[in-house]
């Protein structure tokens, strides 16, 4: 049984990833129904509003679903929010099993094996959690720390430069890994660069041709979208014409924030925003955009997830706050010398005050080095 179990619920898991980039602020899930051994409904939950995947599954199984065993990768919801509850769906259709991988740890939304079983359904959790929690990593940050998921993605020579002198960047990694760091950006709803790098590099930060391998589930892409674009810019330096306000390759228009700092003269804030930019002030901190009220604000817009992007200044600011959740680097076969390194403005005494690193990840890319990694807690 525990290998039909765990067969079944890793089907649950790979039809989640078909959503993957679209589903903000909700969870992926996937759940798949079995009558007397068969698969008879599969579903998954394509973007918040819609129906969550267990009525995708219920509906296409119609009258198997009674005494059917309902796979799902995570528990599902136990309370009416833009669509009702998931419990009732499956005690309405008569499921007498319900197998999930994760607990929910929503408070509005957990409690649903508790309903179940109080109703006679049989009810099991914890198989395959760690792949579960793995896939919607960002959910569950965020349900701990009550802020966005931050990623810093960056390229680095094998001294640990991102850029020459001059803010040259193009290109320290390789064609293949840049597209691998494209996958990042179709999976977090957010990617922010600062100021600094708009001027530099004009960036157009949209997805174009990405490389799934940071997603070992995913079994065929998801539909390709452009993140939303953030830029902290504290005096309002962001250019009207910018790259990063044109449409992107499918033809979407862009969603750009310029996160400014309070008391900016309001022409600048004006341009911008004939520009298309959504214009936002927020408190100072220290002279800048107080990160931890940008990170506020992007979560009430449900942006649960940013890929922090550039440049060095916002990633040593973002590190030495601790607001970083993982990293993604990619380590080229070059040296530069002197040069920029990846966290400036971080500057400590002691080799004692280094922060460590939990490596998750080491694959090669070409001649590059692919590393994923958390902060040591």
């Amino acid at each position: 049984m525990r290998e039909l179990d765990e067969r079944f619920l890793r089907r649950a898991l790979q039809l989640a990833e078909r959503a993957r980039g679209h589903t903000h602020p909700n969870p992926m899930v996937g759940a798949v129904l079995v009558h007397e051994g068969r698969i008879v409904g599969e579903g998954y939950h394509p973007r918040a509003g819609e129906p969550h995947a267990e009525v995708f599954a219920l509906r296409q199984a119609g009258a198997l679903a009674r005494g059917a065993t309902a796979y799902v990768s995570l528990e599902p919801c136990n309370h009416h929010g833009r669509t009702p509850p998931c419990t009732l769906a499956l005690l309405q259709a008569g499921v007498a099993r319900v197998v999930v991988a994760a607990r929910d740890e929503n408070p509005l939304a957990k409690g649903g094996l508790e309903r179940l079983q109080a109703a006679g359904v049989a009810v099991e959790a914890g198989l395959l959690e760690e792949e579960a929690r793995e896939q919607n990593e960002v959910f569950f940050s965020v349900q701990k720390k009550g802020r966005p998921f931050v990623l810093l993605k960056a390229a680095l020579t094998l001294d640990g430069q991102v850029a020459a002198r001059s803010g040259d960047a193009r290109w320290v990694s390789s064609e293949a890994s840049r597209r691998v760091a494209q996958a990042y950006r179709q999976w977090l709803p957010a990617v922010m660069v600062g100021v600094g790098t708009v001027l530099q590099d004009d960036p157009a930060l949209t997805v174009r041709h990405p490389d799934f391998r940071p997603f070992p589930l995913m079994l065929e892409p998801p539909p390709l979208r452009d993140p939303a674009k953030v830029v902290l810019d504290t005096e309002a330096r962001t250019p009207p014409q910018a790259r990063l306000f044109q449409p992107g390759p499918r033809g979407e228009p862009a969603r750009v924030y310029v996160l400014v700092g309070e008391g900016v003269p309001r022409g600048r804030l004006a341009a911008l925003e004939r520009a298309g930019a959504w214009v936002v002030e927020l408190p100072r901190d220290g002279g800048r955009v107080s990160l931890e009220a940008a990170l506020a604000f992007l979560l009430e817009e449900g942006l649960d997830g940013v890929l922090l992007e550039g440049g060095p200044r916002l990633a040593g600011a973002f590190w030495q706050r601790g607001l970083v959740d993982k990293l993604a680097l990619f380590l080229a076969p070059k040296l530069l010398g002197e040069g920029r390194g990846l966290l400036e403005g971080f500057v400590p005494e002691h080799m004692a005050e280094a922060k460590g690193l939990r490596l998750v990840r080491k694959e090669w890319i070409g001649k590059d080095l692919w590393l994923e990694a958390y902060p040591e807690e």
